[in-house]
């Protein structure tokens, strides 16, 4: 019965659908005809496209017969396979019954299992499941219509073709994606403000931004999510506070860290024509949260890099446009997919490596560093508590005061963020775990050592720190435990010891990480007249100090600086330093120091131990403003300064410092440079009167 029924299967069907123009098919043909029946399944096994599972099976079966009922289905979908790849069928799969009677007449059904070839029942179920579950996401009316014209072509496509994976790949994540799918927002305002204040101190700016997104979310539902950037120091809570937003709102949380991403196709994704194609992290992330309102932190913007595949900040730029994000279209997806009920968090250290293009999308929200009493704060309800269980201790084991903590903090730390605090926290955590851990030690053998002798107390009860509590707990930390397990404090207020004799002036400078205190050291010698600098200065430094040294030798009659005792002359080098010259400088705002500096250096008179100043010079001696007003006033808050000598330009940035650090300042605002060199001397720098005729203007 097999030999009949496989001679009426007709294995030259196959070789027919081939290109019998072939010398070697042919050939094949030809030998098909003239083949003994006994060996017609292994033939028929060899020459088509099988799994080795498949041929195994073939192989293991010892009845003729049997080997004929399990090699016919498979020759059967290898013509089904030839057929569709060659459009022999235009329409859908007809009735897979009525097909195998058409063309194997003689072969009974019941030898034939028609689900092993690959469009059986089962095939059909899943294609039909998965056309309801694109009709059921909410997906819209182009995506549908791509995905019903891709599910199309996997309906006629054989699985042994690679493209069926990935257009399988491509329907599934459709089907994943969050079209419709969404969290509803928690629009309570009170409940929002305690759950800001509770998760983070300070940052007034910022929690109010959030505050007003959520009220105007409640008045108007269809709000557009904004995009926010945070701009600050590392260490000031930029990222953990994404995620409180994100607590507050009742939504779902997801970084994308930009750090070092070079191809633009992290973004935007790959086209479906590359071979491991994938989609981009936003079409990703929104896969990973199942909902299409997330709050999605792009962590690190300022770093994106740039190579030969794109840039990457000119493909955010489409994601992070409230006005475009609405119909952004990943490479991967080739539709339309709405962002716009996204809320879009970014992260950065400065906004100068920020493209112009990208920042002006983004509303930039500045995260400037903390004071020593917003640290104190930090650290005594955030950071010790949560070292302290790190460390598997507890508040019977060590006990951290509030002198002790700005001891740390002024002595041992100098940053605008908390993280070397916290790193430091957890070292004094870890000295005390030792302690604890070897007193319990100690502890243990003595109670056991009691227990033995007295017999009154069992064993078992050893470990429980109320029948025995250990002893010397708990441990206080005091500035010299401090100092034992830190060592000697790292930084010293030196400031008036180094502005003991003239020629050195203090400046105040913005850096990433926060303001800095920036000496200026001046000193002269016989030459030509030259001008040296040194410290790793940028050019626009160097030309502050060609401004500030023309300024002194054009006003140096007037400052009675021409005498024989303080010459001026052309003859006379002067050599301006600027320590910690392994950093590189750059920027106008050292322009008044430097004035100061030179200043004292020809007058040899010392400059105010207790004054730091910053503000850009011109050439006719006017005081422009500068930035990053709140960071410098706050390190010199740190260094103990008492003075401050600003831009009057800059008196509105006052605003944004903390009022208990401007209480402890006095602030000198100038417009020009004779008003700091008056501000930056004890009692003032001793000038000629100049009658000058002024001109008024005509305009």
């Amino acid at each position: 019965m097999g030999v009949d029924v496989l001679r009426s299967v007709r294995p030259s069907v196959l070789v027919e659908l081939l290109d019998t123009s072939v010398p070697v098919v042919a050939k094949f043909r030809r030998l098909l005809d003239t083949l003994p029946s006994e060996v017609l399944p292994d033939i028929i096994a060899s020459m088509i496209r099988t799994s080795p599972s498949e041929k195994l099976e073939i192989l293991d079966t010892i009845d003729l017969e049997e080997r004929f009922k399990r090699t016919i289905p498979l020759l059967i979908r290898q013509i089904e396979s030839l057929r569709l790849l060659k459009k022999a069928r235009g329409a859908h799969l007809e009735d897979y019954e009525g097909l195998i009677k058409n063309l194997f007449p003689k072969v009974d059904s019941s030898v034939i299992d028609t689900s092993e070839n690959g469009w059986g029942d089962d095939d059909d179920d899943s294609f039909g499941g998965l056309e309801r579950k694109m009709r059921g996401v909410g997906m819209s009316e182009p995506a549908l219509r791509t995905c019903l014209k891709e599910l199309k072509r996997l309906k006629k496509m054989p699985q042994s073709m690679p493209e069926y994976a990935l257009i399988q790949s491509y329907l599934d994540l459709m089907v994943e994606l969050p079209w419709k799918k969404s969290t509803k927002d928690r629009l309570d305002i009170h409940a929002a403000r305690t759950v800001l204040d509770d998760d983070h101190h300070a940052l007034h700016k910022l929690k109010r931004r959030v505050l007003e997104y959520l009220a105007v979310r409640k008045l108007k539902t269809d709000l557009r999510g904004p995009i926010l950037c945070f701009v600050g120091p590392p260490g000031v809570g930029k990222t953990s506070v994404g995620r409180s937003i994100a607590k507050t709102l009742g939504r779902e949380f997801h970084r994308i860290s930009l750090g070092g991403v070079c191809d633009q196709s992290d973004i935007r994704g790959h086209r479906r024509t590359y071979v491991g194609s994938m989609p981009g992290r936003i079409i990703g992330g929104l896969r990973a949260v199942t909902v299409n309102n997330p709050v999605f932190l792009l962590d690190e913007v300022d770093k994106l890099g740039r190579g030969i595949h794109g840039d990457p900040s000119a493909a955010l730029l489409e994601v992070l446009d409230p006005e475009q994000n609405s119909t952004f279209t990943d490479h991967y997806l080739n539709v339309p997919f709405d962002l716009s009920q996204v809320l879009f968090l970014a992260t950065a250290n400065r906004t100068t490596t920020i493209p112009p293009a990208l920042l002006d999308r983004m509303e930039v929200i500045e995260v400037p560093g903390y004071t020593q009493e917003e640290k104190g704060e930090i650290a005594a309800r955030h950071l010790v508590p949560k070292q302290v269980r790190q460390h598997g201790l507890t508040e019977k084991h060590m006990q951290l005061p509030i002198a002790t903590l700005s001891t740390l903090i002024s002595r041992y730390t100098r940053e605008a963020g908390v993280r070397t605090l916290e790193r430091k926290i957890g070292a004094v955590c870890r000295a005390v775990a030792v302690r604890v851990a070897e007193n319990w030690i100690e502890g243990s053998k003595k109670n056991k050592q009691d227990v033995e002798e007295q017999e009154t107390v069992p064993l078992s009860e050893l470990a429980c720190n109320d029948v025995h509590p250990l002893p010397e707990m708990p441990i206080i930390i005091d500035d010299h435990a401090l100092r034992d397990i830190l060592g000697a404090p790292i930084y010293e207020m030196e400031v008036s010891e180094r502005l003991s004799q003239p020629g050195v002036a203090l400046g105040l400078a913005w850096t990433s990480v926060g303001g800095e205190l920036m000496f200026v050291e001046a000193s002269r010698m016989e030459g030509d007249g030259q001008l040296k600098l040194t410290g790793q200065l940028g050019e626009v430094m160097k030309e502050s100090a060609q401004l500030a040294i023309t300024w002194l030798r054009s006003n140096a009659r007037r400052y009675d600086l021409c005498n024989s005792k303080r010459l001026l002359p052309v003859c006379t080098d002067v050599h301006l330093h600027f320590p910690a010259g392994a950093v590189t400088k750059d920027g106008p705002s050292a322009g008044v120091a430097m004035v100061v500096c030179l200043a004292s250096l020809f007058s040899d008179r010392l400059v105010r131990s207790d004054v730091a100043m910053t503000g850009e010079i011109t050439l006719r001696g006017l005081v422009l403003p500068v930035g990053g007003v709140k960071d410098k006033v706050l390190a010199a808050h740190r260094a103990g300064i008492r003075c401050v000598i600003l831009p009057e330009k800059n008196s509105k940035d006052l605003d944004e410092v903390p009022t208990n650090v401007s209480a402890d300042l006095d602030f000198a605002f100038v417009c020009d440079l004779d008003g700091v060199l008056q501000a930056a001397f004890e009692g003032g720098f001793p000038r000629t009167p100049t009658h000058r005729q002024l001109v008024q203007s005509k305009l």
